[in-house]
């Protein structure tokens, strides 16, 4: 599909590989930027449900209450 490969030159560097770039080890290259991406986000969500305050209690309940560390102490205090 889509022709023959032509020739390149050898010499350019590319961050996206370079031409016809198929490494045998993507799934496992995959598989780590994957994990690296979780382990980031799974910080950054602890630190702000750790951080996040309110001023003014919500008229209902929303889905932040139940992983916000002001709810989960108001809670365990209240038990």
């Amino acid at each position: 599909g889509g022709g023959a490969r032509y020739p390149y030159p050898k010499q350019v560097w590319s961050p996206a590989g370079g031409w016809w770039t198929r490494p045998a080890n993507w799934k496992s290259n995959t598989a780590i930027a994957f994990a690296g991406i979780f382990a980031v986000a799974y910080g950054v969500f602890t630190v702000s449900a750790d951080k996040e305050v309110r001023l003014f209690e919500p008229v209902r309940p929303i889905p932040s209450m139940s992983w916000t560390r002001q709810y989960r102490e108001a809670k365990e205090a209240s038990s």
